[in-house]
């Protein structure tokens, strides 16, 4: 009986993580450009009484054995980058990426982060940064301060219109990178990612070519998060839990039986 104890302890902490996991999820249901993230579950290792296959006499074998399980856990946590809906908000510095890939940005140390949140504005020089701590989009774009309006085309070049100019003014093109394995970048909040060893080096292109996402302006990618899923993950992940806690209950009860017989 003690095994069983901490086998559902395991059950325990496992689904607790689980909760922990979806409740992240709804509290970022509308944060613009956020990916869903899941919890992934592996069994423990087995205690092998009969090891299956092995000889139950001179001329047979065991076709199943006898293995005992030790419980589960959650190995890995993984972020699902699926696209999120489309928000129409008409601001010039809303932008979103149409299909693959991440708007790179410069980080206060140097390095650069990766992100799908298109909420933009600009600082007191006229750079365009991002809404949060002002991080600045790369390349560096600065809007004169004469600008009537500004344009992002597909492609991501920017360009501006000058009063008293015919033409408009080409100020430079955003970076858009994409990842072999974008599960495996390293998320780091505000709504930021940066590379790792499992994610692949940063491959960049030109947004709307080469299988790179367009871009669109005067719009944003609204989190993927399913609400319904998501509370439907919840009432599973309680009532996993609540087994978890009955099979505790359960044991305890046995084992003070017992007791109470000797």
């Amino acid at each position: 009986m003690i095994p069983a104890l901490w086998i559902c302890k395991t059950g325990l902490d496992a689904q607790q993580t689980n909760i922990d996991v979806t409740s992240h999820n709804l509290a970022n249901a509308s944060t613009v450009g956020y990916k869903k993230g899941r919890a992934i579950f592996e069994d423990l290792l087995y205690q092998n009484i009969n090891q299956p296959g092995g000889r139950s006499s001179a001329d047979t074998n065991l076709p199943n054995g006898l293995q005992l399980g030790a419980g589960a856990k959650v190995v890995a946590t993984q972020k699902c980058h699926t696209q999120g809906d489309v928000e129409t908000t008409d601001n010039s510095l809303d932008v979103m990426i149409s299909g693959k890939g991440f708007f790179e940005v410069e980080l206060p140390d140097g390095t650069t982060a990766y992100t799908r949140n298109g909420q933009w504005t600009l600082n007191d020089e006229g750079t365009i940064v991002t809404s949060g701590m002002g991080y600045v989009i790369q390349p560096e774009i600065q809007v004169p301060e004469n600008a009537e309006s500004i344009t992002i085309g597909n492609d991501g070049t920017v360009s501006v219109q000058i009063a008293d100019q015919a033409e408009a003014q080409v100020l430079g093109q955003l970076n858009i990178s994409s990842f072999i394995n974008p599960a495996g970048l390293n998320a780091i909040g505000e709504n930021l990612y940066t590379e790792t060893a499992a994610s692949g080096a940063p491959q960049q292109g030109t947004a709307g070519q080469d299988g790179m996402g367009a871009i669109k302006q005067g719009m944003l990618e609204t989190s993927n998060v399913n609400v319904t899923e998501e509370l439907v993950n919840l009432i599973q992940s309680q009532r996993i839990y609540e087994m978890n806690s009955k099979v505790l209950s359960t044991v305890d009860d046995m084992m003070s039986n017992l007791i109470q017989r000797t």
